[in-house]
């Protein structure tokens, strides 16, 4: 039974990112984004999990602190607009991303990120996740855009996904290095087009939110919990198979779709070297991801005992069809519009 006010602060949450996104001054964007982190708050807040509580408080005082240094850079920028220099402007404007980039979590400024994900359950961390990332990069591409320090967020974002997941054995923890790897997907196709942005947004959305549905559902946390939960649903570890291996970016797969574009874009916008790094960390990704299903697939487990969970199957194994079968689709529907 979902609680009324958690009903109340999920549309209130909505409510200040449509505020953000579509206002006129960056007062009001300010607005918005307050508006979205006090209603998350009382989201995080769970009585079933112990960790809520600091994962919650850890979240409000990093944006806090991102939101001060935003109305920082704001203030001075309309205090110093007549004397102002090239090279201070170019200065404020780095200090005004900074701060967006640590609401979004993108290295260097990801230092609070798997911290908060690890200590929620996963509905949250589905939100902090997908939705939590509209409102910052669309404020971005609002704020001129540094083509150069964009690029070493992109670059440091790679860097740091791909190496601190190597070692992780919470899923959670995957999944929150799995979205700074995003990020820079994402804010490459942010600096070639718009269109190619909410395009990977939106199927980078749709595949996270069917695996931490089916994470959930089956109350999986670690990888180690994956081979005992999936040997007794052998569909399920072909649809899960499949998500992750979309989530990289495999072909045939939805999720080569969105890097499809972002990397022909890119290359026809003379950043072919970026490209090329880009496709490389995805690969140690993919590595990742493999990881993660290799002791189900390929070692036997005695099945012992048959867990059983409550979900609705026509659902997940929907959701997992078009994961699987996206990509074709995407394609048909491109080819005779």
């Amino acid at each position: 039974m979902v609680k009324l006010y958690k009903i109340m602060f999920f549309n209130s949450m909505i409510l200040g990112t449509l505020i953000a996104i579509s206002s006129f001054s960056w007062l009001g964007m300010w607005m918005g984004l307050e508006i979205n982190l006090l209603s998350i708050i009382p989201l995080m807040n769970s009585s079933k999990n112990m960790l809520s509580s600091e994962a919650s408080l850890k979240y409000f005082i990093t944006q806090t602190l991102a939101s001060l240094v935003l109305m920082l850079s704001i203030t001075l920028m309309m205090i110093v607009n007549e004397f102002i220099t090239p090279m201070v402007n170019s200065q404020l404007t780095m200090l005004l991303n900074s701060a967006l980039l640590t609401k979004l979590g993108a290295a260097p400024f990801h230092f609070w990120f798997p911290e908060v994900i690890e200590g929620l359950n996963w509905f949250n961390c589905s939100i902090l996740l997908t939705w939590q990332k509209i409102a910052p990069m669309a404020l971005l591409m609002n704020n001129h855009l540094m083509i150069n320090f964009i690029i070493i967020i992109i670059l440091m974002s790679l860097m740091v996904s791909t190496l601190m997941s190597l070692n992780q054995l919470s899923l959670r923890k995957i999944m929150a290095f799995s979205s700074i790897n995003h990020i820079a997907w994402m804010m490459s196709a942010m600096i070639s087009s718009f269109s190619i942005w909410m395009i990977y947004l939106m199927i980078y959305t749709f595949i996270t939110l069917t695996i931490t549905y089916t994470f959930n559902h089956m109350k999986i946390n670690l990888i180690n919990q994956i081979p005992l939960m999936l040997n007794s649903h052998k569909m399920f570890k072909f649809s899960m198979m499949a998500n992750f291996m979309s989530l990289g970016g495999l072909p045939p797969f939805l999720g080569f779709l969105p890097k499809w574009l972002t990397i022909n874009w890119m290359i026809i916008h003379n950043f072919t070297l970026l490209a090329l790094i880009l496709i490389i960390a995805t690969l140690i990704m993919l590595f990742v991801y493999i990881r993660i299903l290799t002791s189900s697939l390929l070692l036997s487990h005695n099945e012992t005992k048959k867990i059983d969970f409550k979900m609705n199957k026509f659902l997940a194994l929907s959701f997992n069809f078009f994961a699987i079968t996206g990509l074709a689709s995407c394609t048909l529907i491109f080819s005779l519009l």
